[in-house]
């Protein structure tokens, strides 16, 4: 199943390692750095042009050219809630369970 994060963009929810809310990164040296340093390696990409709410955290497994695995990861910042997008993903995996 697919999580949409806003303005017509979704992801596999396979890939989701976390779901951030934007207000508590301040509240921690330590993920501030954090997300300084991926913001500088260009590993955010933001959704919207309006106020970021939560920024979700993804990691997917790509093949390189010899066959071996790659690990990507991507912040996306959206300015859905944390809370809605929580949601969303509990609709998706309520309908999933329900088949």
């Amino acid at each position: 199943m697919f999580l949409h994060l806003g303005k017509n963009f979704v992801i596999p929810i396979k890939d989701i390692i976390a779901i951030v809310d934007a207000e508590t990164i301040n509240r921690s040296d330590d993920t501030k750095n954090f997300f300084k340093i991926a913001e500088e390696e260009e590993f955010v990409y933001k959704i919207s042009d309006e106020d970021i709410k939560s920024y979700i955290i993804t990691e997917k497994v790509i093949k390189d050219k010899k066959g071996g695995k790659i690990r990507k990861s991507i912040m996306y910042g959206s300015n859905i809630s944390t809370i809605t997008l929580y949601k969303r993903a509990k609709m998706n995996n309520d309908f999933l369970c329900s088949l």
